[in-house]
């Protein structure tokens, strides 16, 4: 991407001439046949909603999403993951401007507040759901079993692997962010145990995977929730079961985590041909071990977080890039992003 325009795109994300260069952007930008642009969300929430959620998931605010939505809707193609598949025999069918918008992990909020916006503004949605917290809504992602612990402590320190680290209060935030880099760089089962091990020191709990006090709705949908999304027009798809990195764990585990996470949704949903065989790798984490773990498991499609834009002509299907958006994301921003992965020529 040249200089200046790359120059003109980070501006686009603050300051009075926003809308401006993002709009010069997406006019200068070519749009190919064939390319896609996919958004990639966690959660939309208020941050003080969910205190007990590690805050830095939500991936914008309801009003900032509607806005996002309906930048979409207006001036893109928004595309569902079935009309994704099927182009895939012939790429070219896609709008140009074609953008898919798909959220990881199943947080209940997508149901309270992404899907009702995404509905009115008549945008498809793809859900990738890991679906062993599905079968029990009560259980908590490690990161977020983290994050209560270390926040909702009292300040003070604690002694781990990566040195004396502050807890409670304002430490929080550095404190988990330190700590999840140590953790990605283990094996998925160490991560689980060092987790315990954490959460035990700090709470006296290392058991307490689930909301055992009942005073918040469990984090993640459950089945009935899911079963009626599918039915208003979501789509679902596999996250793994366990939400491993599958790069952290053995081959045949990858394969059995996938190929779970399909069967899971295609038993819930009762119907097969409902549930695509396509994968949003957990974390992003898409190494070889990974790849070819959706490849074994006879995935048509795979989605890293590696950021940029897809050639569906040319590109790796099971190596799909997408835009992650964070909490601090303004629609000219997205704007811009999207221009700019959209145009394969300039992005290559």
């Amino acid at each position: 991407m040249p200089d200046r325009l790359r120059r003109i795109a980070a501006a686009a994300g603050a300051g009075p001439v926003a809308d401006v260069g993002a709009r010069i952007v997406d006019r200068v930008l070519p749009r190919r046949p064939g390319s896609l642009t996919i958004l990639t969300y966690h959660r939309v929430d208020e941050p003080s909603a969910r205190p007990d959620l590690m805050p830095s998931l939500i991936s914008a605010t309801p009003a900032r999403f509607k806005a996002q939505m309906e930048l979409v809707a207006r001036d893109f193609d928004a595309v569902s993951l079935g009309d994704v598949l099927d182009a895939l025999d012939d790429p070219r069918r896609l709008p140009r401007r074609s953008v898919l918008v798909t959220f990881d992990d199943g947080y209940r909020d997508f149901s309270t507040k992404a899907w009702p916006i995404l509905r009115d503004a008549s945008v498809p949605a793809a859900l990738f759901v890991a679906t062993a917290f599905t079968d029990d809504p009560r259980r908590r992602f490690w990161w977020d079993r983290l994050w209560a612990a270390v926040a909702g402590t009292e300040p003070g320190t604690i002694e781990t692997p990566v040195g004396s680290l502050p807890v409670g209060g304002d430490a929080a935030k550095a404190t988990v962010a330190r700590l999840r880099t140590w953790l990605k760089d283990l094996d998925h089962d160490a991560v689980l145990h060092e987790v315990d091990g954490l959460v035990e020191r700090l709470r006296g709990d290392a058991d307490a995977h689930d909301d055992r006090t009942g005073e918040l709705p469990p984090a993640v949908l459950d089945w009935d929730e899911l079963r009626r999304l599918a039915g208003e027009g979501v789509t679902l798809a596999p996250h793994t079961r366990h939400h491993p990195l599958l790069d952290r764990v053995a081959l045949d585990r990858a394969v059995e985590e996938i190929g779970g996470s399909l069967a899971d949704l295609e038993r819930e949903t009762g119907n097969v041909k409902r549930v695509p065989a396509v994968l949003a790798y957990p974390s992003g984490a898409a190494g070889d071990l990974a790849v070819e773990a959706a490849r074994r498991s006879e995935m048509r499609l795979a989605m890293t977080t590696k950021r940029g834009g897809n050639d569906l002509r040319r590109d790796d299907p099971l190596r799909l890039k997408r835009i992650n958006v964070g909490g601090r994301s303004s629609v000219p921003l997205i704007r811009a992003q999207l221009a700019w992965a959209g145009s394969l020529d300039v992005v290559r």
